[in-house]
């Protein structure tokens, strides 16, 4: 019985210390894995595409001309181009498309007016887009 409760704790360090190593090799082969033109996220939930690796550097293009420098352990994941496509330009994958409903076919379309914060759109109300007069 007291062999039972040495073995265990003993037991669970080994499995900890085994999954965190796995986690490290992991993380290690994916910042060895880097390379130009790759969407990725950091840790800090940034999304970006890398231009350039260097040897303990990354050079992250966060918006078009705007380029920064991380290091390789503050990324957390290299996506897939659709994944960062879909990410970056806000398109849902193929299969989250929405089908197009027989009845808003034939609804007429919804003219659009600008939004406008006036004062002269205030005075006017509802009537032009604007904000409803107070009473």
């Amino acid at each position: 019985m007291n062999l039972i409760i040495l073995l265990l704790p003993i037991i669970a360090i080994v499995l900890m210390f085994r999954s965190q190593k796995k986690r490290q090799s992991q993380m290690q082969q994916m910042q060895t894995a880097l390379e130009p033109g790759a969407g990725v996220r950091t840790i800090g939930g940034l999304y970006a595409q890398v231009k350039a690796v260097n040897d303990e550097t990354v050079e992250l293009e966060i918006a078009p001309g705007v380029v920064t420098h991380f290091t390789k352990s503050a990324i957390a994941a290299v996506l897939d181009p659709q994944e960062y496509d879909a990410i970056i330009n806000g398109r849902p994958a193929d299969d989250e498309l929405p089908e197009p409903d027989a009845e808003d076919a034939e609804a007429e379309p919804v003219e659009d007016k600008p939004l406008t914060l006036t004062k002269d759109s205030a005075e006017k109300g509802d009537a032009e887009g604007g904000a409803p007069a107070s009473k």
